[in-house]
């Protein structure tokens, strides 16, 4: 005989009632939870390793607070725990989805949890080997020999976190985007005809997520939100024929 628990989560969600549907949303936020925290348990074993590879970009770095370097490590510790279970954390959120779709909506989301941890990650690389140096080549530039920077660990890891993390989520836009077209919610022609706002979009949701206030830093991200729009559309229109 099956468990209150099991029969909760495997019930049809028709017939499932909003406690059932808040019993299921609890547990799994706990396996979610549980998940970072072990994520976060296993990259502390690691985390000289993990810090030396994010501030290689940066050279010679400095806290200027007794405590800084601690909280550093912690925060470090977080986000990359995160990122180990972000396999766990994609599962679960789709997992959650999949009962309120079809039985056609229910295979495109079965490409969505490996496809959206895999272009998250893509994601997050780019922003690392490709935007993080090119953001820092820029800015650091503008020094002379009579103005040297002097780059604290604490405002560094905020300036690559706030520059790398956002690319992950910009990289799942293709994905988003044809799984709304598979499900005939959106298709090219509308793509196209929505392209003069999505430029303002992109813009204005770089201006929001980018450490600084500077154009650069918003136009490196707002340029890619922009051609994974355009690469999408293309897909849509000559892959899908929608």
């Amino acid at each position: 005989m099956k468990s209150a628990t099991s029969a909760a989560c495997f019930a049809d969600p028709q017939e499932m009632t909003l406690i059932d549907h808040l019993g299921e949303l609890r547990r799994r936020l706990i396996r979610a939870i549980l998940a970072a925290v072990v994520g976060m348990a296993v990259s502390g074993c690691f985390i000289d390793f993990i810090v030396a590879f994010i501030t290689a970009p940066a050279g010679q770095l400095y806290y200027l607070r007794p405590a800084e370097a601690f909280f550093i490590y912690v925060k470090v510790a977080m986000v990359a725990g995160i990122v180990f279970a972000s396999p766990v954390l994609f599962y679960e959120f789709w997992a959650f989805l999949v009962p309120a779709f079809t039985q056609k909506e229910h295979a495109i989301l079965a490409l969505l949890v490996p496809g959206s941890l895999l272009l998250f990650l893509a994601g997050t690389a780019f922003g690392f080997f490709v935007v993080l140096p090119q953001g820092l080549h820029f800015f650091l530039s503008f020094g002379d020999s009579t103005v040297q920077p002097l780059i604290s660990m604490e405002s560094y890891l905020d300036f690559a976190l706030m520059l790398i993390l956002p690319f992950g989520f910009v990289f799942n836009l293709p994905l988003v985007l044809l799984a709304l077209a598979e499900m005939d919610v959106v298709s090219s022609a509308w793509l196209k005809a929505q392209r003069r706002f999505v430029i303002l979009l992109a813009f204005i949701a770089a201006a929001i997520i980018t450490p600084t206030t500077d154009l650069v830093s918003q136009t490196l991200l707002a340029i890619p939100i922009l051609l994974l729009y355009e690469i999408s559309r293309l897909i849509i229109r000559y892959g899908l024929h929608k």
